[in-house]
C-alpha cells in the first residue's frame, strides 16, 4: 500500500511517497501554496495519480501531541480540508525537525550548497520514513 506524505509550509508544499509495500519513503514532488482547497484538491490528485492509500500531513506537536504553532495549526486546517476532497484517510503525523533532518542529510551528501534547493520534499520523506519506521496502522485511519 502505497502512502502520500505532506510537508506543509508557507509558500511550499513537500510530497514524498512510500514504496508499493509502504516501507520505504522517497520524495515526489513540491507544490506551491495557493490556497486550501486548491492545495488539498492538488494533493488529492498526487494520492490517485500514485495509487496511495492514505495521506500523512506533517503537523509540529508538542510531548501531549498538541499543534505548537501557527504553521501545526495549518496543517490541520490542510488535513481537514484534505478529508473533505478525498475519501483516503488523512492523518496527522508528528513533523517535528524533519526539515533540519532533510538539511543535515543535504549536508552529508555534500548538495547542502546548490542554489535554489528547497528542503521540502526532503522534509516529506523524513515524515513518511518516521511514520512507516513507527509501525503506524496501515489499515485504519
Amino acid at each position: 500500500m502505497r502512502i502520500l506524505a505532506v510537508d506543509p509550509g508557507e509558500k511550499f508544499i513537500g510530497v514524498a511517497i512510500s514504496d508499493p509495500t509502504g516501507t520505504i519513503a522517497g520524495p515526489l514532488t513540491i507544490l506551491r501554496h495557493r490556497s486550501r482547497q486548491e492545495d488539498a484538491a492538488a494533493l488529492a490528485r498526487l494520492a490517485a495519480e500514485h495509487g496511495a492509500a492514505r495521506i500523512v500531513v506533517g503537523q509540529a506537536t508538542d510531548a501531549q501531541g498538541h499543534p505548537t504553532t501557527l504553521q501545526a495549526r495549518r496543517a490541520a486546517n490542510l488535513a481537514a480540508a484534505l478529508r473533505e476532497t478525498t475519501s483516503l484517510p488523512v492523518v496527522l503525523w508528528d513533523e517535528t525537525g524533519s526539515t533540519q533532518a532533510a538539511l543535515e542529510a543535504w549536508r552529508l551528501m555534500g548538495t547542502a550548497r546548490r542554489r535554489k534547493r528547497r528542503p521540502d520534499a526532503v522534509a516529506a520523506t523524513v515524515i513518511l520514513q518516521r511514520y512507516l519506521d513507527a509501525g503506524a496502522p496501515l489499515n485504519t485511519p
